[in-house]
């Protein structure tokens, strides 16, 4: 795209409600910021890069998902889905996806449930060694349950190439302002005919299963060894695709953090143990850990650790007592997270520290996704 021809459509797109700066609504479309590590399997309503998921049904298929450095000129990072396990015989209700959820309270300036509902803009790249047609689906989730849904088609195997696909706001379908599901984009890779037999619709009609994946033509899990990628997401107010917004990946790891926040092992660097945060010990068998994290979290997070509770110990004055359990307090989403410690031996009114041993497996992982 040319300069000026980008130039009119962020000016088209400003025109029609939407903005210059801050124009993208989703977070980590370069794939750059992945907390959880860089290789997964592909699973049932499972996160891999930080903010967009895997989804399958009644699938025989198998695959891994990993953050890859093949990518468009201006990019560093992909998702690469990579077939392990071939279903190549579809039954009729099996699907493979990609999704990726919006918070709510993000999309109040899509006016949907008005008259000024305003029409948005996804554009992608993406790279498959499967050529042929893909489907798009939007789903709303506030209110009445309602999905636009259209196709794209990769005209070369293994080569970038960018898509862009624009969709009807939605005069009727209401997006509550709060902390929930708002919308979800959902990048089909294999579909059944339950869900793939429908028509395309560039409007947010009420949810059929046949319209969900219309017209999908492409079974990427056929064959073991089949790839697709994806980066450069974007979605935006207005009818065109603009060039997709860059930001710091210090920025976009501090979005990333509201819904998810791991503090990983640092290698040993501290005299072989990692430092998570400081407290008081309550009773002889419990302690109360505060961490603050850099941002708001979405909701009261729920707490996963790396290796077993023994790895981790409470430090007070010169003594180390081994834990058995780690959990979440509530009410701790904005200023601080308190983590009680369950161990034994331990002398209450002292200060204390949570280390974990210089060990790559350990890490603690809040979690508030959507």
């Amino acid at each position: 795209m040319s300069k000026a021809a980008d130039l009119a459509n962020l000016i088209g797109n400003i025109n029609a409600g939407g903005g210059g700066v801050n124009r993208n609504l989703i977070i980590n479309g370069a794939m750059n910021v992945s907390q959880r590590g860089t290789s997964f399997s592909f699973s049932n309503n499972a996160y891999c890069l930080d903010r967009i998921m895997t989804s399958l049904g009644n699938n025989s298929g198998a695959a891994t998902v990993t953050q890859d450095s093949s990518a468009p000129e201006g990019f560093a990072n992909s998702l690469k889905v990579n077939v392990t396990t071939a279903d190549s015989s579809l039954a009729t209700n099996h699907y493979n996806q990609m999704v990726y959820r919006i918070e709510a309270q993000n999309l109040q300036s899509l006016a949907f449930g008005t008259s000024e509902a305003k029409n948005i803009t996804l554009s992608f790249y993406v790279k498959s060694n499967k050529t042929g047609t893909y489907s798009v689906n939007i789903a709303q989730n506030d209110n009445s349950y309602k999905q636009a849904n259209l196709t794209y088609t990769i005209d070369s195997a293994n080569t970038w190439e960018r898509k862009s696909l624009t969709f009807t706001g939605d005069t009727s379908g209401v997006i509550n302002d709060d902390n929930g599901h708002g919308l979800e984009i959902v990048w089909i890779l294999a579909a059944g005919t339950t869900y793939s037999s429908g028509n395309n619709s560039a409007s947010f009609v009420t949810y059929a299963d046949a319209n969900y994946a219309a017209n999908q033509g492409v079974n990427v899990f056929d064959t073991i060894g089949n790839t697709w990628f994806l980066t450069g997401m974007q979605l935006e107010i207005g009818q065109n695709a603009t060039t997709f917004e860059h930001e710091p990946y210090e920025t976009t790891l501090r979005k990333c953090q509201r819904y998810l926040l791991r503090y990983p092992n640092d290698g040993g660097t501290n005299g072989g143990y990692t430092r998570y945060g400081t407290g008081q010990i309550v009773a002889s068998n419990e302690a109360e850990i505060s961490i603050y994290p850099p941002v708001h979290m979405r909701v009261d997070p729920s707490l996963s650790i790396g290796g077993s509770a023994s790895d981790y110990y409470i430090w007070n004055a010169n003594d180390a007592d081994s834990c058995s359990a780690l959990s979440v307090e509530g009410g701790s989403t904005h200023e601080y997270i308190v983590v009680n410690v369950v161990g034994a031996n331990m002398t209450a009114g002292r200060g204390c520290m949570l280390n974990a041993y210089g060990n790559s497996t350990n890490f603690l992982e809040f979690d508030a996704e959507l």
